[in-house]
């Protein structure tokens, strides 16, 4: 059956009911998908700033699918992003100054 999702908290609901209709135990799940227990209970509990990766780890472990209705516009443009690809985010420059080395006079 298809379910609109609109929050993270009614994704974590579907998630914990699949879950637990099939009788498998939090822990059991996590490790599975290989996510910690913690984090798959912040998901359940609608925690939103999860990492998404993991999250669709968890989904898929318990047999959930996430689907995204398309507009037919843009699925030109995504052939061709899936064909060349997109360039990587550059790296964060860390604004942390450096801490002094061991016996360094400041």
């Amino acid at each position: 059956m298809l379910f609109p999702v609109t929050t993270v908290a009614e994704l974590g609901m579907l998630l914990r009911a699949t879950r637990k209709s099939q009788g498998v135990r939090l822990d059991d799940a996590a490790g599975a998908a290989g996510v910690g227990p913690v984090f798959a209970g912040e998901f359940e509990r609608g925690k939103e700033s999860v990492q998404f990766d993991l999250a669709l780890k968890l989904l898929q472990e318990m047999g959930l699918r996430l689907q995204v209705d398309v507009p037919d516009s843009a699925l030109p443009l995504f052939k061709q992003l899936q064909e060349t690809g997109i360039r990587p985010l550059p790296k964060r420059i860390s604004r942390k100054p450096a801490k002094p080395a061991k016996g360094a006079i400041s």
